[in-house]
């Protein structure tokens, strides 16, 4: 009886660790399948799957091309806009004129017409522009009005989508990104806040950022595209750009504050639709808004809107279902300036 006696610390110990064992496995592969730098959510699996069926409807040729796009190719196709997704148009920036003409001079001109670049070393098409300027003034907005008036497709790039937290990552989904935009060209890689990426280097940057950027320039350099593949950056900070990307960003384009001139056509462009007062004075409100930006502009006549909608609401409430208006009164000029009729009615009990 002796011989087959039950060693039962040894049992437990060994199912200890083969329990701990087990655990850790499942445990690593759970972790490994979360946090792979390749894995994906589903509904960035299913985005990606959409706008690359969209790009195949505008491009047939890209559907021999299918299988042969990488993880990371896949990866960037979530920041793709096709030009049919855009609803900016040259019509839709007020006061920019002259800026506009110069930019289908220098980005749409190569983008659907390289043919004219090919053969010429004077006509070289610029492998990056520049917008710079205040805040609020339209860059953005140009930005998406040349993808939609060029046919280009449209890659937006955002920081959050290129920094990874596994070393070599980020500058893998660097090399997707231009070999993306060389498969779907015409193709506007851009840059929003370009000098939060391509901001002064220094000795102090991490090692990560600065091989980063590394990788950037070089893929930048090796550009073989005849145009069609172009680098649009847009910032109100040019001082803190580095003097290698500013090179490489040869076309630069001021986007100032609107003038009087600008900002009635801006004015013009956000208020065609809306009902005014028979007493509003558009010269007053150009008079009122000096220094004010294009997005200063919008933002004034949304709250006005709102300052309508607000007195269309109480008198609902009051009336309840006798209200049998449907629509908003004409805005006034003291809904852009609620001050001025607060001190005009002053000045009248005086």
């Amino acid at each position: 009886m002796g011989r087959f006696a039950i060693d039962f610390k040894f049992l437990t110990d060994l199912s200890i660790i083969i329990g701990t064992g087990v655990s850790c496995y499942y445990l690593i592969a759970r972790m490994s399948d979360i946090e792979s730098p390749k894995s994906q959510t589903k509904e960035s699996v299913e985005k990606q799957n959409e706008n690359w069926q969209k790009l195949c409807r505008v491009n047939p040729a890209l559907t021999d091309l299918t299988n042969q796009l990488n993880t990371y190719e896949r990866q960037v196709l979530s920041n793709v806009i096709t030009p049919f997704d855009i609803n900016v148009g040259f019509e839709d920036i007020g006061g920019l004129d002259d800026t506009v003409e110069e930019l289908v001079e220098s980005v749409i001109y190569p983008l659907t017409s390289p043919e004219i670049f090919e053969n010429n070393n004077l006509l070289t098409a610029p492998r990056g522009v520049l917008l710079y300027g205040p805040p609020g003034c339209g860059k953005t907005m140009i930005a998406k009005a040349l993808a939609k008036e060029s046919g280009a497709n449209f890659i937006n790039l955002r920081m959050s989508s290129i920094m990874d937290k596994w070393y070599g990552e980020s500058n893998k989904i660097v090399d997707a990104i231009f070999s993306l935009a060389n498969k779907i060209q015409p193709c506007i890689i851009f840059i929003d806040e370009i000098d939060s990426f391509l901001r002064e280097r220094a000795s102090t940057d991490h090692e990560v950022t600065a091989s980063l950027k590394a990788e950037f320039m070089t893929l930048w350099d090796g550009l073989v595209s005849n145009g069609r593949v172009m680098v649009l950056g847009a910032t109100n900070r040019i001082a803190d750009i580095d003097s290698a990307f500013i090179r490489r960003l040869p076309k630069r384009f001021q986007v100032q504050l609107p003038n009087r001139e600008s900002r009635t056509k801006i004015c013009n462009i956000i208020l065609k639709d809306v009902e005014l007062d028979s007493g509003f004075d558009i010269e007053h409100l150009l008079d009122r808004t000096q220094g004010y930006s294009g997005s200063d502009l919008k933002e004034l006549a949304r709250n006005a809107a709102l300052s309508a909608a607000r007195e269309y609401f109480k008198q609902k409430r009051q009336l309840g279902s006798q209200y049998l208006s449907k629509k908003l009164r004409p805005l006034k000029m003291s809904d852009f300036f609620p001050d001025e009729a607060y001190a005009f009615s002053q000045q009248n009990l005086d």
